[in-house]
């Protein structure tokens, strides 16, 4: 899809720890297309606990460039790098932004069924951003559970509640 003749792809880029959304803010502001998706996590310190926003994937954000703006990208001071697959800087494809995006949207921490979950089982997500996809259970760990799900090429960590059982069925 991409290529040098001015086409734009989105590219993820690896940031320094705890920069996403710096560099999300001066990058944007240079007039790049940028997304850092963000979700809900409650944080407990040692007097209070409170809900706060987190970058879904700590240190990576995404930007939609042609590849000649790429070298300007890494001027950014918070900018490590891009995200490289078989040598070439990885393009991430729209689909798999729109699907970001609409988990990031919601904001929360995705939560599925725990009571029936087993290694190696197929499921299919009931509510929340995944309804209607199938995957595969990969691991399940401590309240998480990691599933592979094949559209979207991926493996996504969930965490969950017991009494939403009922609403996540085996397949």
């Amino acid at each position: 899809m991409a290529n040098s003749n001015g086409l734009v792809n989105w590219y993820a880029l690896h940031t320094r720890p705890r920069n996403e959304k710096k560099v999300t803010e001066r990058l944007a502001e240079q007039g790049f297309e940028v997304f850092c998706p963000l979700i809900k996590t409650l944080r407990q310190w040692s007097d209070r606990k409170r809900k706060v926003q987190v970058p879904m994937f700590p240190s990576y954000i995404f930007c939609r460039i042609t590849e000649k703006d790429r070298n300007r990208l890494l001027q950014d001071p918070g900018v490590m790098n891009f995200v490289f697959w078989l040598g070439k800087p990885a393009v991430v494809r729209e689909e798999e932004i729109a699907a970001i995006k609409k988990i990031s949207e919601i904001g929360e921490e995705v939560r599925v069924a725990s009571e029936r979950l087993k290694k190696g089982k197929q499921v299919k997500i009931s509510e929340g951003p995944f309804k209607g996809l199938t995957g595969k259970v990969d691991k399940i760990d401590n309240r998480k559970v990691i599933v592979w799900i094949e559209q979207l090429g991926c493996m996504v960590r969930f965490k969950y509640k017991t009494e939403m059982a009922e609403k996540s069925r085996e397949l």
